[in-house]
């Protein structure tokens, strides 16, 4: 790529100095700014409307009509007495209110976290403004700007190109997945074509990607001017799939819905039953006399109707889709500060569970801060910068790096590269180091082969007057691994700039291999007289076969392991995760960088390069796997290889990658990693985007997922116990002539404790670092463990055993009964259950025998579980009819507070059996 100054155009006029910030404001006052107009999801009140149509709700909301119904029949004087209108207008208010909070806690969560990852995703685009190129979001370009297209770009909005040429992916706008090549248009181009015409060669429209080459844009239509503005709600309105959490919950849910059912059903008879026939004495003459009064018998029905759907409604785990949303909420913005860009929310439940991972090197493992330390020509001579280079090497040198490259310098003042690959970058910085924007006025660049992990290698042909000398115009500047290279060269660029012979392979060689081992990289530049003749061609057939090469030097560019990498990839492994570094470097290289990072370990730990694994078998590769430690000098066809002999072993597989060639990797693997650095193409093919490109981070990615994992399984704990009470006692309390011990409006309220507030309460858990020392969830494993279960039947059947004792024992009914009568009890017990749920959430949210173990790291804990004891505290004294409650004593507030929270030493008991099964 040619310097700043011919890609502004400062010479020919093609592209101008871009925009200025006066014209910027102009622009953006009369055709608007680049911003799409946000899309809401689903609206509150359709979300909330949807809720409503629910099954159950509909059936309860029927139920209540009828009961309305009788209770205005009884006032009109219809029925034999009167009934109550508050218990009827009670439930539908609860309902109403459990609804409406589950739902706007649900939005809101859900917005929260779409609008946090659509704030981090925003695209950087290389624009120029003010004579100089910048890095600008996408939001900010106008109609007018020229921008800077590369390989791996997705192009920022609809316009024409005034220079280069690129090859596009137009899939998303047409649906043709064959690349559409695109040209320069012409001075005198015009563009009166009415409608969209994809072929085009000169126009590109926004959300299409660049596959190769570059080029200038010039911007005409932004925003939701644009093609993909006219149709980004289509896209936006796409029906994501299930992810694999989801799809294990709904598993559980159906589960226990179907507990739920069964139990309605047979409460509802239970109830019925001793309505009809225990509180009638067994005595057919009495039942006779009840069922006469057809009001009082339509009321029980009704009501023992509406305790099963309440039951039901109870036990169906409603509260799981809300837990996700809002975990993934509270965590976002938790990972975002640990630069963890969450794209897709499958990925990062499913890092939690990650087997192997198949990491990137340069950026990820190691600093990305390429630097280039060395310099050395032809005749081994060592040079430690661009400076002290001699003059006649230094002109062909400065050819090399400020033409064959994909780099640009960013400004004047700033001397930054941006744009092209790491490799490049470090490149273009070493050469500019004194001062150079360019190597020379009036060079042109004829023809390139851009740079890939296949061929090794990239070329430019150049020509003009700057040339003149030993060499010539046209010439062509090749650089790339020095196996590519160096066999190639006959000849060296002395010191003056002039071919001599070259002898000094073997010398040349060991010096590359004395770098290497030093865990540096060798770049190879060489230089061929004529032009490239063959640009789709292989090494050996893109230029004339009459020409042989002539060597300009070896360049070596250290990039410095991270020190927290080390650290992060010993945790990784720790957590079972098989960590294997694949690398572009030669094999040395990679070995000495594996061994500082402390992938290296063992004799029996396995070292590949592309060609030894392309010679072993699928099955041979399975063998080993689980010892592959490093893949040097990787193709991108040996990822998605990898990734597949994985999955098929049922390992759950991670991939890194940055590059266009990454992405199908990417995709294939349970879960992407896309580096932020990387190309936009990688990012969409990813789950996960690594915006500081840090093993570190990915590491924290893994310990987010289990967090997530464990923060889910601790609130179907919490639930499933209260489930299991309640059914339990509103089953058994009618058959020992007790009428339902929880009122319908009572349960209600436990139920909106149990599945809003409760998500609420366990949404925030802290990430903490023990759960690394867990090993990976299996693919197949069920998200309810049996150390779950044994908390689950420990709990819910103390509760309902404790709860038998409460209702029915003498020494506990006599301090109620001999006070208020039995409503006292019924409020008594109502607020042991609740604050038996209150205790309970301390035992479920750790598995230590500390039961306040890192609960400042989650305030939100304390702070909803003071609510709900404020609230149903405040219950007991004012909630009256409604809610069957009158008022607690002292003494009648002890034993309900000492039988609640008795639950706390039961399961401490069954965490200290299970600990001591497990040593």
């Amino acid at each position: 790529m040619a310097d700043i100054e011919r890609q502004t155009g400062a010479e020919n006029g093609s592209v101008g100095v871009g925009l200025t910030s006066a014209e910027v404001q102009a622009s953006k006052e009369k055709f608007g700014d680049n911003r799409l107009t946000e899309h809401e999801s689903e609206h509150f009140w359709t979300k909330l409307r949807k809720n409503f149509g629910d099954p159950m709700i509909k059936i309860l909301c029927a139920a209540l009509v009828v009961n309305m119904a009788l209770v205005v029949a009884s006032y009109l004087g219809w029925a034999p007495e009167k009934m109550a209108w508050y218990e009827p207008v009670g439930i539908a208010a609860a309902i109403l209110l459990a609804t409406f909070v589950s739902t706007l806690s649900e939005h809101r969560n859900e917005n929260a976290f779409r609008k946090l990852q659509e704030e981090a995703s925003k695209i950087q685009c290389k624009v120029y403004r003010d004579g100089e190129i910048r890095e600008l979001p996408i939001d900010d370009i106008v109609a007018g700007d020229a921008v800077l297209l590369q390989s791996g770009d997705k192009i920022p909005a609809d316009g024409v190109l005034i220079e280069g040429g690129i090859k596009v992916d137009q899939s998303v706008l047409n649906g043709e997945s064959k690349e559409a090549a695109k040209t320069a248009a012409p001075c005198d181009y015009k563009d009166e074509e009415a409608a969209v015409n994809f072929l085009n060669p000169h126009k590109v429209w926004r959300g299409a990607v660049v596959v190769s080459g570059n080029a200038v844009l010039r911007v005409t239509m932004v925003g939701d001017k644009s093609v993909y503005g006219e149709i980004a709600k289509e896209l936006q309105s796409e029906n994501e799939r299930d992810t694999p959490l989801k799809v294990k919950l709904s598993a559980l849910a159906n589960g226990v819905s179907k507990f739920g059912y069964i139990g309605g059903v047979v409460i509802a008879i239970a109830l019925l039953f001793q309505r009809i026939v225990i509180a009638n004495h067994f005595n057919v003459s009495e039942i006779v006399v009840y069922a006469s009064n057809w009001t009082h018998l339509l009321n029980d029905l009704i009501h023992a109707f509406m305790l099963a759907v309440i039951i039901i409604v109870m036990a169906v785990p409603e509260g799981l889709p809300l837990m996700i949303a809002i975990v993934s909420a509270l965590n976002m913005g938790k990972m975002l500060k640990d630069n963890v860009l969450v794209r897709k929310i499958a990925g990062i439940e499913t890092a939690g569970s990650l087997n192997v991972l198949f990491s990137d090197k340069t950026g990820t493992i190691t600093k990305g801060k390429l630097e280039v330390v060395s310099f050395a020509d032809g005749a081994g001579n060592d040079y430690k910068s661009f400076r002290e280079t001699p003059d006649g090497l230094k002109k062909y040198l400065s050819f090399s790096l400020f033409h064959n490259t994909d780099a640009v310098l960013s400004g004047e003042r700033s001397r930054k590269a941006i744009g092209g690959n790491g490799t490049e970058r470090a490149l273009l910085t070493f050469a500019a180091e004194d001062g150079s924007s360019s190597s020379g006025k009036g060079v042109v660049a004829l023809e390139k082969i851009p740079f890939n992990s296949q061929n090794k290698f990239s070329a430019t042909t150049i020509e003009g007057e700057a040339l003149s000398g030993a060499l010539g115009s046209p010439l062509t500047l090749i650089k790339g691994a020095p196996e590519k290279i160096l066999d190639r060269c006959d000849y060296y660029l002395d010191k003056d700039g002039n071919k001599a012979g070259f002898s000094a392979f073997a010398a040349l060689n060991q010096k590359i291999d004395m770098l290497a081992a030093r865990s540096i990289r060798v770049i190879a530049l060489a230089v061929c007289e004529g032009k490239i003749v063959n640009p789709n061609g292989s090494i050996d057939d893109m230029l004339p076969a009459s020409r042989r090469w002539t060597l300009a030097g070896i360049i070596g560019i250290r990039d410095e392991v991270r020190p927290e990498s080390i650290t992060a990839i010993a945790e990784v492994q720790h957590a079972g995760v098989q960590v294997v570094m694949i690398t572009g470097d030669r094999k040395e290289t990679a070995v000495a960088i594996a061994k500082e990072a402390g992938l290296l370990n063992n004799e029996s730990d396995i070292v590949l390069t592309s060609d030894e694994l392309a010679a072993l078998s699928d099955e041979e590769v399975k063998a080993n796997i689980t010892s592959i430690r490093v893949v040097a000098r990787a193709l991108p066809s040996d990822k998605s290889r990898l990734v597949k002999i994985a999955q098929e072993l049922n390992y759950v597989v991670g991939m890194t990658g940055d590059g266009v060639n990454d992405s199908p990797a990417l995709k294939k693997a349970d879960v992407g990693f896309a580096m932020g650095g990387g190309t936009e193409v990688a990012k969409e093919a990813s789950e996960i985007v690594i915006l500081d490109d840090n093993f570190n981070s990915i590491d924290k990615a893994i310990l987010y997922g289990r967090t997530i994992f464990n923060s889910i399984r601790k609130f179907i704990v919490f639930q499933l116990t209260i489930n299991v009470a309640a059914v339990l006692i509103n089953f058994a309390a009618p058959l020992f002539g007790q009428d339902n011990p929880l009122s319908i409006i009572q349960i209600l309220w436990v139920n909106l404790v149990m599945d809003t507030l409760a998500a609420l309460a366990f949404g925030g858990e802290p990430a903490l670092k023990r759960f690394m020392k867990e090993p990976p969830k299996r693919r197949d494993e069920p998200i309810v463990s049996p150390s779950m279960w044994s908390s689950i039947l420990t709990g819910g059947l103390w509760t309902f055993a404790i709860s038998l004792v409460f209702l029915f024992a003498g020494f506990v009914t006599d301090r109620f009964s001999a006070l208020s009568g039995n409503d006292t009890l019924h409020t008594g017990y109502f607020a042991f259950f609740v604050f038996t749920a209150v205790f309970n959430a301390f035992n479920a949210r750790t598995e230590k025998l500390n039961l306040f173990d890192n609960i400042s790291g989650n305030k939100g804990f304390l702070r909803v579980l003071s609510i709900i004891v404020l609230v149903q505290t405040a219950l007991v004294y004012a909630g009256g009819q409604v809610f069957h409650c009158f008022g607690l004593s002292l003494t009648q507030w002890r034993i309900a507070l000492l039988f609640a929270v008795s639950i706390i030493p039961i399961d401490l008991l069954r965490k200290a059996i299970a600990s001591t099964r497990r040593t």
